[in-house]
């Protein structure tokens, strides 16, 4: 009887949590393409927060630009990412699809990156082209100075004779 006493609400505590709620499409529900986007900005926000922005600021909390952004608060998205998530399959395609565009979006950056460091190399080289270009006019005015006064200097003089 006493071990009865103690299984019975283990068992109760067991079964009550086993239930799959799903909720009701709440008003007000970001839609399902807005929330794909704002949970990529939302990553972006999350990674950027320890990383220093171009003021040598770290530890910036980002999501109330990301809320500003969509034009929504924070209880909004509580309130659509809760009736998102009871829903596991959907959601789990949303949470791909954010993957993708998050991938997408590293490409693109990728690429930009490249683009900037070829331009960088390039003004690299054409800086390095153009000081030896310049090295090369004054060692080719010095040459020619000094071929100047060699030449001067070995043409005999003439000497006047007496008449």
């Amino acid at each position: 009887m006493k071990s009865l006493r103690f299984i019975i609400p283990i068992l109760i505590c067991c079964l009550s949590c086993t239930g799959n709620t799903i909720y009701k499409k709440p008003e007000g529900l970001i839609p399902r393409d807005s929330m794909i986007m704002l949970l990529s900005d939302m990553h972006i926000a999350t990674a950027a927060k320890y990383t220093k922005n171009k003021f040598q600021k770290k530890n910036v909390n980002y999501m109330p630009f990301i809320y500003e952004k969509y034009k929504i608060d924070s209880t909004r998205f509580d309130i659509s990412n809760t009736y998102y998530t009871s829903r596991i399959d959907e959601y789990d395609e949303l949470i791909n699809d954010v993957k993708k565009r998050l991938e997408e979006k590293g490409k693109i950056i990728q690429k930009e990156l490249n683009i900037a460091d070829s331009i960088k190399k390039i003004a690299l080289e054409k800086q390095k082209l153009d000081s030896l270009a310049n090295v090369k006019m004054v060692d080719s005015l010095l040459i020619k100075e000094s071929m100047k006064d060699s030449i001067q200097g070995n043409i005999p003089q003439k000497e006047e004779e007496g008449l």
